[in-house]
């Protein structure tokens, strides 16, 4: 049996190398998973161009690419190579989308720590991402994890669209941490005073366009819905989508637009997922007072924090959440990633509207990386290999 394979290797910022490396060895409770697609997240750029690194030592130090190059790819789905000799709900061509986080119950663990017991397995004590946290990822013909880690797809689904299981998984997992907290306004609620009128989603990048579905296809909101963005593709997107109203924030005064459209008093629930740091100062502006605000995006560089000042004068509840976190089926198997994977089974969520770009070999993840995410037309790249 070969004992290498070929994976893009991230040994320095912004340098991708395809390499051989070793072929990963199955433990007894462990599947080999075939890579059939990966979907290149922010995170993989965020890593890839130097800005953040979540391999750390035991002091909490980054490790630098140089000591410890880096597999990327936590969006992954393929096909069960070899199963272990203890697995046995799972076996050789079952199609699998993965859960890149290893806790309490993939590390078969006999006492759950007090985050796996309460359904938070993306904040386990003991918690580690394949892709992100050093741990190698997808983005390689194999990987190894956990058999509760794969769930079997049962709809004859392409893998570039099972691949985007876990980012929908995320926008599942943030909207019940919304919808668990003690806001003022509630999707839904049912006294029409607390009940969620307005909400702004800022950025329509692959996670504000899920956000617009989720909102209109799952949770049944039929409130006003404004989507934000500069990029004129992804506005027509979130329109088709579900958005009543896109707006273009460097055409036109956000806030103004935003408090027209809501009577002068603003947004009772906003979605901040651009990433953008500018966005804070107008955040004031855009809410209702004890609004609820979801703090999804990552990055907001060069902002200065004084901008938290006119926020909290208007006291919102600020919500923020990593991850597709939750608790566990029956048979370990994690709850969050079996529901997004069924509402992309029973086609309640579009993931393929959002696909922009598929490349079909690891040696063409360095120029998807460098160039086509910043491209104009860029929505959301997939690297299919099956």
């Amino acid at each position: 049996m070969n004992t290498s394979m070929k994976a893009s290797v991230l040994c320095d910022v912004r340098r991708i190398e395809v390499r051989d490396v070793p072929r990963p060895v199955v433990s007894p409770y462990e599947v080999l998973v075939r890579v059939a697609a990966v979907g290149l997240c922010g995170t993989d750029a965020h890593i890839f161009a130097g800005h953040a690194n979540y391999n750390t030592n035991d002091y909490g130090q980054p490790i630098p690419l140089a000591l410890q190059p880096q597999i990327l790819g936590h969006e992954i789905t393929g096909v069960v190579e070899e199963a272990g000799k203890a697995v046995n709900d799972l076996r050789p061509g079952d199609r699998v989308v993965v859960d890149q986080g290893l806790n309490c119950v993939s590390r078969r663990r006999d006492v759950l720590c007090e985050y796996c017991r309460t359904e938070n397995s993306h904040q386990c004590e003991f918690y580690r991402e394949h892709g992100i946290t050093g741990l190698p990822g997808g983005l390689a013909e194999f990987i190894a994890v956990p058999a509760v880690n794969a769930l079997r797809i049962t709809a004859p689904v392409r893998p570039c669209v099972a691949a985007l299981v876990e980012p929908l998984g995320c926008v599942v997992h943030s909207s019940d941490f919304v919808a668990k907290s003690r806001s003022r306004y509630a999707i839904n609620a049912e006294t029409p005073e607390r009940r969620v009128r307005s909400v702004l989603i800022c950025g329509a990048g692959p996670a504000g366009l899920l956000f617009t579905q989720y909102l209109r296809n799952v949770l049944r909101y039929e409130g006003a819905l404004f989507v934000s963005d500069p990029n004129v593709r992804k506005r027509e997107l979130a329109k088709r989508l579900g958005a009543d109203e896109v707006i273009d924030p460097v055409a036109c005064d956000l806030v103004e637009v935003v408090r027209e459209h809501t009577g002068g008093k603003g947004v009772e629930y906003l979605i901040e997922a651009s990433g953008a740091g500018e966005v804070f100062s107008s955040i004031p502006g855009l809410i209702c007072k004890q609004a609820t605000v979801l703090l999804y995006g990552h990055g907001h560089a060069g902002t200065d924090l004084s901008v938290l000042n006119n926020i909290l004068f208007r006291e919102p509840v600020l919500v923020s959440s990593v991850g597709a976190s939750g608790g566990f089926e029956a048979d370990g198997r994690p709850s969050v990633y079996a529901r997004a994977l069924d509402l992309i089974e029973q086609e309640q969520i579009n993931v393929s509207a959002l696909i922009t770009h598929e490349y079909s070999s690891l040696n063409d993840v360095q120029t998807a990386l460098s160039n086509d995410m910043h491209a104009e037309g860029y929505v959301k790249g997939v690297v299919t290999l099956l």
